[in-house]
């Protein structure tokens, strides 16, 4: 699990001194030393000294820091520091004090010299220092409590406290931000900050600290929250109201925790990321809840230079070839702006006095290169762009494409891997990489002795393997009668293409009939007798077969345990098939609402619930773009024989882009699922399958449809039953809203928190829904959440007739 940057996670980096005294303030005359502390009033913060030391390093070295930390908190996690460039070294004679000047100071009583000050501008020498509950520490006149000399929530560091400002001061020029640590247990100031654009608009940027470029923005303040963050605007999963102001003398964001009970750390990490965290008693450790830039590599020099970025892989760094670490030690630290340096140095500059270099280009494959490389126009091909890199000695690397030569000067920075395609809208390059000759022949000699080896393990096993390769050969041929290899869909991951004639046969003409969806009939079919298959066929569906194939291959590309896998499709104008894994099982519909299936036991509905969020999540957030599903319900999820569910129909949602802009969508759902956005005609977004999601797990928790009667004595709340689910909990009487077939033989916590899920899912407003990424999180317990509101757009609806009818929706 990602850890914020002060967190020291390995205990032998950290020693922080027992306390002997227990208070909130220092008096004028009083010292705090090394081995106190001062305690907020409600005992959530405390400040003191504080130490770290690596034995990693060649010298091992302690430096001593003043800071705060979470007092309540058993993993030592650091909030705020004072001396973070001017650690004291090697000592524990240090104390702080008021000095004669009413500063609040560190002084250091070896050599009688003051390490740090509050820096006030003070008149008077009566002033008292306090640890306020909120965790800022104030210096203040001690005969005008109002008048507050200095204040910590001034001089932030990497992390926002709750009620603390992060913007300017216009009439001082004061500027809250936060900057990273250096690493891991280095709390100097490090590569990354977040502020308030600078420009003058209502954003803030996370961007490298000394640069005007930033990597990531908030997007501009609307009023309720920032685009970028939609969460905000969902008021039930962080428990906090986030402010916008801007007036006369301040421009600033501030954020305040409405559960007290909850411990949560803003933290500016040192991987540049910006990251919110919250205690979890259970796990006695931090859960990350919120991180923004969600990749790794989207942080600008994440892994410093020469060195290329691989998302979703741990480490996210390596080295280019012919490069090695510059400093392992601060890579453990996760301090990785150092990179990589060369193995041997380029012709050029070991010899300056050459007239041709013996320099070599090493092809590096599949990379997103970074932004604004100069073109040079006078190139018309790679081997004249190779020259004009060979030509100069600043020159590091080099690329062609689409007849223009861009030209990389001194570091490589941000190069990023992706994953290699032939098609035609791939974004990957190949960049060539200058390389010593010294070096570039190791590493051909290096691949040549991998080859070597590969081929003479190969021949030796030839002879035994020969059998086997016949066998597979007859296999094929057999296959090749039944589906050919999809030709016509580049990328498409072994997805096969079938002749009409071939399903049919395969299905028995089409017997076999599983069940039906909104975009067709599937049929259970064979091949080779064997193997088991499920067909769709497709309904109305009019794309042109380029754009048919084109989606197919989109569809293909994406596995999840939680989602359908596709096997192929068929498109012979104007039949349209597509060929998925067969589900012995089948839906989950038949297990909820028929009385001669299977009843699933609790255990079973709360891993299928578990399981269908993380499949729509997944959609949701890991996908290459962003895909809403659309038409969630139980008929469109499939149980495994395990009884491990699977979503259905996800490829005929639209593909939204990353940054999840609204989109028009003509595509049908289902009456008593679909979100009220949605039925009135607005764009919709990922929340109209949380609302759909909220629905189905009340069905899966009831065991029966939603549209039918929970009891006879509902009164007015009449038939339906998502607002009586919404009272039942509210009343504490989760017990009476579950299947009645499961005889109480069921976990009333998770049935709680389910129905707790449920109706925040459900909500009208798709803003105080939460994510599907917080949903799975919330049922595995990672993140707690608050009791939800009843729906009230459904109850007055539900109100308005004396039996609810779902199909009234639409």
């Amino acid at each position: 699990m990602p850890v914020p940057l002060a967190v020291f996670t390995l205990l032998f980096f950290l020693h922080i001194p027992a306390s002997s005294a227990v208070t909130d303030t220092i008096l004028p005359g009083q010292a705090l030393a090394v081995n106190n502390k001062l305690i907020s009033k409600d005992g959530r913060y405390a400040l003191g000294f504080f130490k770290t030391n690596s034995s990693k390093s060649s010298h091992d070295t302690t430096n001593w820091y003043l800071g705060i930390w979470f007092n309540t908190v058993p993993k030592f996690t650091s909030a705020w520091v004072a001396n973070r460039d001017k650690p004291i070294k090697n000592t524990t004679s240090l104390e702080l004090t008021i000095s004669q000047d009413g500063n609040l100071v560190i002084l250091n009583q070896c050599i009688k010299s003051v390490v740090w000050s509050t820096q006030a501008n003070t008149t008077t020498n009566s002033t008292i220092t306090m640890l306020l509950s909120s965790g800022n520490l104030i210096l203040r006149d001690s005969s005008n409590s109002s008048e507050v000399l200095w204040q910590s929530f001034d001089h932030p560091t990497d992390t926002l406290f709750p009620g603390a400002k992060l913007g300017w001061d216009k009439v001082t020029g004061l500027n809250r931000r936060l900057v990273s640590w250096k690493s891991l247990i280095d709390p100097a100031t490090g590569a990354y900050c977040s502020e308030l654009d600078p420009s003058g608009a209502d954003q803030f940027l996370l961007k490298p600290l000394n640069s005007s470029t930033p990597y990531w923005s908030t997007g501009v303040w609307n009023g309720r929250y920032f685009p970028s963050i939609p969460e905000m605007a969902s008021s039930n999963m962080a428990s906090n109201i986030t402010i916008f102001v801007d007036n006369d003398r301040e421009k600033y964001m501030i954020s305040n925790i409405t559960d007290n009970n909850m411990i949560t750390h803003h933290v500016l990490d040192v991987s540049g990321q910006s990251k919110t965290f919250v205690w979890s008693e259970g796990s006695l450790d931090w859960t990350m809840v919120y991180a923004q830039p969600k990749s790794q590599c989207d942080v600008y020099a994440a892994c410093g230079p020469f060195t290329i970025c691989t998302d979703n892989m741990v480490p996210h760094c390596k080295c280019m070839e012919g490069f090695t670490i510059t400093a392992p030690e601060d890579w453990e630290l996760e301090d990785r702006t150092g990179g990589c340096s060369r193995n041997t140095p380029l012709d050029c500059v070991s010899n300056k006095s050459i007239t041709h270099t013996t320099d070599k280009f090493y092809l590096v494959p599949c990379v997103k290169l970074p932004q604004n490389a100069p073109k040079v126009e006078a190139a018309a091909s790679s081997s004249e762009c190779a020259q004009v890199c060979l030509n100069s000695c600043s020159c590091t690397a080099y690329f062609f494409s689409d007849g223009g030569c861009s030209i990389l000067h001194n570091e490589l920075l941000n190069i990023r891997q992706l994953m290699c395609s032939t098609g035609t809208n791939s974004t990957e390059e190949t960049i060539y990489l200058r390389l010593s000759a010294k070096e570039f022949n190791k590493l051909r000699n290096n691949r040549k002795e991998i080859v070597i080896g590969v081929a003479t393990a190969a021949g030796i096993s030839a002879l035994g393997l020969f059998a086997l390769i016949l066998l597979v050969m007859i296999w094929r041929n057999r296959k090749k009668s039944l589906a050919r290899i999809l030709d016509g869909v580049q990328g498409c991951n072994g997805i096969i293409a079938f002749r009409y004639i071939d399903l049919q046969r395969a299905t028995n003409k089409f017997k076999h009939k599983l069940g039906s969806g909104s975009f067709g009939s599937v049929f259970k079919g064979l091949i080779d007798d064997s193997i088991a298959i499920a067909v769709k066929r497709l309904d109305g569906a009019c794309q042109g077969d380029k754009q048919f194939r084109a989606e197919v291959s989109s569809i293909g590309a994406i596995q999840h345990i939680n989602l359908v896998k596709l096997v192929g499709f068929c498109c012979e104008d104007p039949k349209k098939l597509l060929v998925y894994e067969y589900m012995s099982n089948c839906y989950l519909d038949v297990h909820l609402f028929r009385s001669n299936s299977t009843v699933l036991n609790w255990a079973a509905r709360y891993q299928i619930a578990l399981g269908v969020a993380k499949g729509l999540s997944y959609l949701h957030d890991s996908c290459r773009d962003c895909i809403i599903h659309c038409d969630i319900k139980p008929e469109n999820i499939l149980l495994d024989a395990s009884f491990l569910p699977k979503i259905a129909d996800f490829g005929m949602a639209k593909l939204l882009g990353r940054d999840y802009s609204r989109v028009l969508t003509t595509m049908r759902g289902t009456a008593g699922y679909l979100a009220p956005e949605w039925i009135g005609g607005v764009a919709i977004t990922p929340k109209v399958d949380v609302y759909s999601y909220g629905m189905v797990l009340l069905e899966i928790i009831s065991g029966r449809r939603n549209s039918c009667s929970p009891c006879s004595s509902c009164g007015n709340l009449g038939a339906y039953f998502p607002v009586h689910a919404a009272h039942k909990l509210l009343e504490g009487e989760v017990g009476s809203l579950v299947d009645q077939m499961l005889h109480g033989d069921v976990n009333l916590e998770e049935a709680e928190l389910a129905c707790k899920v449920a109706c925040w899912c459900i909500q009208g407003d798709e803003f105080d829904r939460p994510t599907m990424g917080e949903v799975v999180q919330i049922l595995e317990g990672q993140v707690k959440i608050g009791m939800p509101p009843i729906p009230r757009l459904l109850e007055a609806m539900a109100g308005s007739s004396d039996q609810m009818d779902p199909n009234s929706l639409v």
